[in-house]
């Protein structure tokens, strides 16, 4: 299954390896490294601030939505893959 983490762009579920919240991503020296060292692979999908950052095994993207709403559209694509 696919989720939509902003503007014209969905995510396999089973690519996303995490989704982070702003405030840990602004406070977290080791997630600001990966930024540094993926910065080629980066996709800002937010036209102002971002919300989220959902990493895959090939990119990073800067969500507008927030962590806790992908998390609930991650588990409901889950939920409903187990019924499949």
């Amino acid at each position: 299954m696919y989720i939509h983490v902003g503007e014209d762009v969905m995510v396999r579920t089973d690519e996303i390896i995490a989704i982070i919240d702003r405030d840990t991503v602004q406070f977290s020296e080791g997630i600001q490294r990966l930024l540094k060292q993926k910065d080629k692979d980066l996709c800002n999908l937010a036209k102002g601030s971002y919300k989220s950052l959902v990493i895959t095994f090939n990119q990073l993207y800067l969500s507008p939505l927030a962590s806790s709403t992908l998390k609930k559209r991650s588990k409901k694509y889950s939920s409903y893959e187990n019924l499949l």
